[in-house]
């Protein structure tokens, strides 16, 4: 009997190589699938690949979805300029047959979080972080609403993952979002590390509804004492040599009802560095392990 548990390669644990090395290591390790980048599919289509050879280089991979759609929240001219980004996703995303785009919230650059950033770095963006929290989620679900629609007109969902040193970024957040936005083709991706990091626990995991949850992100953390994380620093450890319990993690997604994919993400330096065939064989076993068994 198939299980409708897929373990999916995720492209960031192979950062430095090519969409065809990533397709490779996917098959060559036995993933179900791949979880790649707009940026690397398009790498490869400028150097003058076909789409019919993208198609054939993935046959029989599962690829649920392409990141990723940075800075949902922006407004004004900038907005205009997200809405232009999701619709070249969503094409990457057709090209490649995936089935969905990430979307992610911003702003990234922590510098915005300092006292007097706004006067010392006036170039940042800085997103809706001097908002009130409502108008911050009215505003966010807004765009998210505007990606939606342009996600459905190619047959794609869109699956949102706030990032924790942004605003709106517990579940709860997220799902007052989601529900605003008010589109049936909306999911939520549950990144471990994310969830950690704002404060989330894997009891709150647990009681989300299994209809909302898209996919999921298993990775780890180094030690969190509050504040603002800071990813580079938190992300780089191998995953399952960090702080959290992974299986906790993984029980709380399954108490859910869940049934779909889980991507391994990594933002180990070390890793990146090593032999990704082998990392790769390690982070499907430890998944085997966590979700399978």
């Amino acid at each position: 009997m198939p299980n409708d548990d897929k373990l999916i390669f995720h492209s960031m644990a192979s950062k430095m190589n090519t969409l065809a090395i990533d397709i490779d290591i996917a098959r060559t390790v036995g993933f179900d699938g791949l979880e790649t980048s707009g940026p690397k599919i398009a790498a490869f289509l400028d150097a003058g690949f076909t789409q019919v050879e993208l198609r054939q280089r993935l046959e029989g991979l599962l690829l649920p979805g392409i990141g990723f759609l940075i800075d949902l929240e922006r407004q004004g001219d900038q907005r205009d300029d997200m809405l232009l980004e999701a619709e070249k996703l969503c094409r990457l995303a057709v090209a490649a047959g995936a089935k969905g785009i990430e979307a992610i919230t911003g702003p990234l650059d922590l510098r915005v979080f300092e006292a007097g950033s706004a006067e010392r770095h006036p170039e940042l963006y800085r997103g809706l972080i001097d908002r009130p929290r409502d108008l911050q989620t009215a505003l966010t679900a807004e765009n998210l609403r505007a990606v939606a629609d342009i996600a459905a007109g190619h047959g794609l969902l869109v699956y949102l993952e706030a990032l924790s040193w942004t605003p709106l970024n517990t579940m709860d957040a997220q799902m007052r979002v989601i529900d605003l936005c008010g589109r049936d083709n909306v999911r939520v991706v549950i990144d471990f590390w994310h969830s950690f990091t704002s404060g989330d626990t894997p009891e709150r995991i647990a009681r989300l509804d299994k209809d909302l949850i898209y996919g999921v992100h298993v990775c780890d953390s180094l030690p969190f004492a509050g504040g603002i994380p800071n990813e580079a620093i938190l992300r780089d450890v191998p995953t399952g040599s960090g702080v959290l319990d992974l299986k906790s993690w993984v029980d709380a997604v399954k108490a859910t009802g869940y049934k779909g994919w889980w991507s391994c993400e990594l933002f180990c330096n070390r890793q990146h560095q090593d032999n990704s065939y082998e990392v790769a064989e390690g982070l499907k076993k430890l998944m085997e392990r966590l979700i399978l068994e």
